[in-house]
């Protein structure tokens, strides 16, 4: 039934939005994204609209393609950590639950950088092992297994950017090549102008934060 209704809805809104071109004689091709505020879908559509403004993202497409051969990857996506939006991905179609991991796994990563920093902290406590959230001199990784023979790998490659690619496991025993070829992809993306990103902050420091009676924790 949700599905019918939102059908109907994108059948709708496509209608009278076409109608409403043509009897102001407007030529434009529109492009429709049903979405939800109750799942990734939102931020799927927002990736889709923004990769329009980047007048790259056919040459990052190419990269991802690069990459993914290259490491024998099953997907890679190139997020904007803070607002969660994909700029860029590799040309094999998007799963809607392949996105949803590895748009889960950049939570997990900030949250546990925000509580626990990089480094263990001054009462001896660890982060969670399942996500082994560490950093090294070429800036934050993740490793996460799922329980289907995959696994989620997070390098951060700017500032404000970060890798995930989903990879099957027998294809990770040498992640020294895996690391490798994401560095010769860092380097040729630090060759292409500034990409306009949602925030200027670093997401993956450890930061304050404030409840709603402004108590800092």
């Amino acid at each position: 039934a949700l599905d019918d209704a939102r059908t109907e809805c994108h059948r709708d809104i496509h209608a009278m939005l076409s109608s409403q071109l043509s009897q102001s004689n407007i030529q434009a091709a529109v492009g429709f994204h049903t979405t939800s505020i109750y799942d990734h879908t939102i931020f799927e559509a927002l990736s889709r609209v923004v990769q329009k403004l980047i007048p790259h993202v056919t040459t990052l497409e190419q990269l991802l393609d690069v990459l993914v051969g290259n490491c024998r990857m099953e997907k890679a996506f190139l997020f904007d950590v803070v607002s969660k939006i994909f700029i860029a991905t590799d040309s094999a179609p998007v799963e809607p639950h392949c996105y949803e991991l590895c748009s889960d796994m950049m939570d997990v990563v900030i949250e546990v950088s925000c509580i626990y920093g990089m480094q263990e902290g001054e009462d001896g406590v660890n982060p969670p092992q399942v996500t082994s959230v560490e950093k090294d001199k070429e800036g934050c990784f993740c490793l996460i297994h799922l329980n289907n023979g995959l696994l989620l790998y997070l390098r951060e490659v700017d500032r404000l950017l970060a890798l995930v690619c989903v990879v099957r496991e027998e294809f990770f025993d040498r992640q020294h090549l895996v690391d490798y070829n994401i560095r010769v992809f860092r380097d040729a993306l630090s060759q292409l102008p500034s990409i306009p990103l949602a925030a200027s902050a670093q997401p993956f420091s450890p930061q304050h934060r404030e409840d709603g009676a402004g108590q800092r924790y």
